[in-house]
């Protein structure tokens, strides 16, 4: 989508933080946009502080957990615009813990917001996006730490590996359709993640390790300007990346996860157990030879 002026936009958790700041970006760039979200309060005032930047806007109450929801926000959104063209699933939140420490209603709740999050904003909007034959454009909002992962944080990163993951096949399923699809991966950035628990009912809340909550809470309030961000989304939905990448001081950490992934691979073609394995075609699958060598 090189041309954003006069489209649509429908993005997620966009009262505050990286949503607001990309509602913003793209408002700025002519898109009329629809912001979604849980409270309604913080979503009547993220809306008027667009329009007092003339950025043509309207909001709705979405759960993204809910499919239901999710399908009602993209009906408001056709009787409002008519259409939608880019898609931006950014609504997320965040449970760390020890290995068994974690409750199994907040692993729960991590699944359903991060991951079937984005597979309702994917699986609800893609068919809208692809109907009027304008193109569009779907940004799903992972991190860095859907590319590495550490200790007591499993609960994120498993649902933030899983989002680029979805993101790589259906940017090869929607590609055809002229639909673009983007993974964005942060780091910290200046947001409202370290409270998403605010949104929960208060007898579902429970913070076991105050000091982890404030270790993360110091490093989002030092984290990047989420309109920085948003500047680079608008070049990557522009030049229609597939992995969006803002911290850049990062990619030693992922060369060292990646040399270790090769290096496996590498004692795999090695290994006497395997010496009499043949290779399948994967062709079916899009996986050229050079690949299974």
């Amino acid at each position: 989508m090189k041309n954003l002026s006069g489209k649509i936009a429908f993005i997620t958790g966009g009262a505050s933080g990286i949503g607001f700041a990309i509602a913003e970006a793209v408002g700025k760039a002519g898109m009329k946009v629809m912001l979604a979200g849980v409270n309604q309060t913080n979503l009547d005032v993220a809306a008027e502080r667009l329009r007092e930047k003339q950025i043509a806007v309207a909001r709705v109450a979405c759960d993204v957990a809910s499919r239901a929801d999710v399908q009602r926000a993209a009906l408001a959104t056709i009787a409002t615009f008519g259409k939608v063209h880019l898609v931006v699933n950014n609504a997320g939140v965040v449970v760390s813990g020890p290995i068994g420490d974690v409750r199994e209603a907040d692993w729960r709740w991590v699944v359903d917001v991060n991951l079937f999050g984005v597979i309702h904003g994917t699986e609800v909007f893609a068919p809208l996006l692809a109907q009027h034959g304008e193109g569009g454009h779907i940004v799903n909002v992972a991190s860095m730490a859907g590319m590495m992962s550490g200790p007591g944080n499993e609960p994120y990163s498993a649902t933030k590996y899983a989002v680029v993951a979805m993101s790589e096949g259906w940017r090869l399923q929607l590609a055809p359709k002229g639909i673009g699809v983007s993974v964005l991966c942060p780091a910290f950035v200046r947001t409202n993640i370290s409270d998403s628990q605010r949104n929960r009912r208060p007898e579902e809340r429970q913070v076991r390790d105050p000091g982890a909550v404030a270790v993360l809470k110091k490093l989002v309030e030092e984290g990047m300007a989420p309109e920085m961000l948003a500047a680079r989304v608008i070049e990557a939905i522009e030049d229609d990346e597939l992995y969006v990448f803002t911290h850049a001081e990062l990619k030693p950490v992922l060369e060292a996860r990646f040399s270790a992934i090769l290096a496996a691979m590498d004692k795999a073609a090695k290994s006497p157990a395997l010496a009499d394995h043949l290779p399948q075609d994967l062709s079916a699958f899009g996986i050229p030879a050079g690949v299974r060598k």
